[in-house]
């Protein structure tokens, strides 16, 4: 009996295939396996990026994208809320429209501040606080400052860019800041979250910071 032809997909994570620069160790390194596959069978002209269902200049890890093997886009959830925006239709998902109704004239978000991608995107934000404004709402936002997947110097890059759509019209004041060193703690350690906590639930005589640039400076 003839044995079928069978096919094999596989995924280097985190091994780069640079052009143009022959320090790079991946390409100098004894490879004999990948570089028979790679000129005798065909390979990906993209593993990145929304062609793999990652956000934007993201590769395909373990972390994301680790469903490109299944010969379809599969979206993560990032993504989904990319399309969403993009079509215009976020304002359509139910979820959202009952937070807002919920909220009416005054609602409160609170999330991480940055580009990263990873947990969450800054441009998400700004669908939520143009929705918000939209319904004639104010959001007041408490923001978790992003020192891990971006600098922990870039916060500032981030509120400028918050402060400048809330020149162009969003309704929205920065209430508070929190570092994700203590809102994001994933092992229990209740004297890092304790921090994030208390500075959350016991804003309600707080007023909207003054200088946000310099506060966040300080996470």
């Amino acid at each position: 009996m003839k044995r079928p032809k069978t096919d094999c997909a596989y995924s280097a994570g985190w091994m780069g295939i640079p052009r143009g620069d022959e320090r790079e160790r991946d390409r100098l390194a004894r490879k004999p396996r990948m570089t028979s596959s790679s000129r005798n069978f065909p390979t990906p002209d993209h593993t990145a990026g929304p062609f793999v269902g990652c956000p934007k200049a993201r590769w395909a890890t373990a972390k994301w994208g680790t469903e490109h093997g299944r010969g379809r886009i599969v979206h993560m959830d990032i993504t989904r809320i990319d399309l969403l925006i993009a079509n215009k239709q976020l304002q359509n998902v139910p979820l959202f429209q009952q937070a807002m109704e919920r909220g009416r004239t005054r609602h409160c978000i609170c999330g991480l501040l940055s580009d990263g991608g990873v947990h969450s995107h800054i441009q998400h934000l700004f669908a939520l606080l143009e929705m918000a404004t939209a319904k004639s709402g104010k959001s007041v936002c408490a923001l978790f400052m992003d020192g891990r997947d971006r600098r922990r110097t870039a916060g500032a890059i981030y509120v400028r860019q918050l402060q400048q759509k809330m020149r162009n019209g969003v309704s929205a004041e920065i209430r508070r800041f929190v570092g994700s060193y203590t809102a994001m703690d994933r092992d229990n350690r209740w004297e890092r979250v304790e921090l994030a906590y208390r500075a959350l639930v016991q804003w309600g005589s707080g007023n909207a910071d003054d200088d946000p640039i310099a506060r966040c400076s300080g996470l």
